[in-house]
C-alpha cells in the first residue's frame, strides 16, 4: 500500500519548467544607471518631464508616503530616483551641501534644451558654447542640487586632434 501511495506521489508531481535564462542587464537599461537621491522626489519628476522631457517609468510609494523608487526615461536612458533616507545614508545635494556628481545628457539641440530647463526653473551655471572637444554645452543645476551638462555632439575628432585643441585650450584665458 505504501509503495502505491509513494508512486501516485510521485506521478502526480509534474517535472520542474526550466528556468527561462535571465539577461543580467535588464531591457531597457544600460550597465550604468545614475540613481539620485532627492529632497522633494515627487517634485522633481515633475521638474525633469517639464525641463527635459522625461517619461516617468515607474513610481513606488515608500513607508512614509514618499517616493521609495521611482525611474524615468531621458531619451533611451533610465534614471532612478527617490526621496532621501538618511538613516541609511541615502543623502540629497540638499542634505550634504552640494552634489559631487554631475548627470551627462546629449540631446539634439542643446540650445534648446537649456532653455527649457532655464524656464522649469533650473539654474544656468555655464552659458550653452562650442567646446573644443567638439560638442556644444551648456551647464545647469536643477532646483534640487542636482549638475547637469547638456550637449550636443557636433563633430567627431581623431585622438591626435583631441589633444592639440585641448593644449591650446589650456592655453588661453577664461573670459
Amino acid at each position: 500500500m505504501k509503495r502505491k501511495k509513494a508512486a501516485a506521489g510521485r506521478a502526480a508531481k509534474k517535472p520542474a519548467a526550466p528556468r527561462k535564462k535571465v539577461a543580467p542587464i535588464p531591457a531597457g537599461y544600460h550597465a550604468v544607471t545614475p540613481y539620485l537621491s532627492i529632497r522633494g522626489a515627487a517634485e522633481a519628476l515633475e521638474f525633469y518631464k517639464k525641463a527635459f522631457g522625461a517619461k516617468e517609468i515607474m513610481r513606488m510609494p515608500g513607508p512614509k508616503g514618499d517616493i521609495g523608487h521611482a525611474e524615468i526615461r531621458i531619451g533611451d536612458s533610465r534614471i532612478m530616483l527617490a526621496d532621501e533616507y538618511p538613516e541609511i545614508q541615502f543623502l540629497s545635494p540638499a542634505s550634504r551641501g552640494g552634489t559631487t556628481v554631475s548627470i551627462h545628457l546629449y540631446v539634439k539641440d542643446v540650445d534648446a534644451m537649456v532653455e527649457r530647463a532655464v524656464a522649469a526653473g533650473a539654474k544656468l551655471t555655464r552659458p550653452v558654447a562650442d567646446q573644443f572637444y567638439g560638442d556644444r554645452t551648456g551647464s545647469l543645476e536643477d532646483p534640487f542640487g542636482h549638475m547637469w551638462h547638456v550637449a550636443t555632439h557636433k563633430e567627431d575628432l581623431s585622438m591626435a586632434e583631441l589633444r592639440k585643441r585641448a593644449a591650446r585650450a589650456a592655453t588661453q584665458k577664461p573670459d
